[in-house]
């Protein structure tokens, strides 16, 4: 079975990861409207790993949670498929444009949400749901703000 602290250790490593590169693209770039948006959505990562975290060390004090029981491993990995939900398959050093830096991190950002999407089913509590809910629509709209930054970055080149 896959428990559901495995799961929740994944979900606060998307959210770790995510955070770094979006602080290590700021320090690679001297666009200031990019380095703030740039910071917004590390600060959103950051946010989002510190509720995964305080729902872990729940379970961790033995709180009764069911989320997960009944999943095996495999039936997750059938979920997940090939998903690698890290951008360190990213090449960063062959990015050449703000474009297709802000491209990558839409596909990371829509890899997180279809992550999140999957877990929502089996997570039986309302209250964690909802957060989780919640979680997938800021999500959505981290995909929907780079959408909008995308005008103003091609309009510099």
């Amino acid at each position: 079975m896959f428990e559901i602290k495995e799961i929740l250790d994944v979900a606060i490593r998307l959210e770790k990861n995510g955070e770094k590169t979006y602080r290590d693209a700021m320090a690679s770039s001297a666009d200031e409207e990019l380095n703030r948006l740039l910071a917004w959505m590390a600060d959103e990562e950051a946010r989002h790993r510190e509720w995964f975290s305080a729902l872990r060390a729940q379970l961790d004090k033995g709180a009764a949670n069911p989320f997960f029981e009944q999943m095996s491993r495999e039936v997750f990995n059938d979920l997940i498929g090939g998903q690698s939900f890290s951008l360190k398959e990213v090449d960063f050093s062959q990015i050449e444009t703000a474009e297709e830096l802000l491209s990558v991190f839409a596909e990371f950002e829509k890899d997180t949400v279809l992550f999140y999407e999957l877990l929502e089913p089996f997570i039986e509590e309302p209250g964690t749901r909802e957060q989780l809910r919640q979680i997938i629509a800021e999500e959505k709209r981290h995909i929907a703000h780079l959408g909008e930054f995308r005008p103003a970055v091609l309009a510099k080149t």
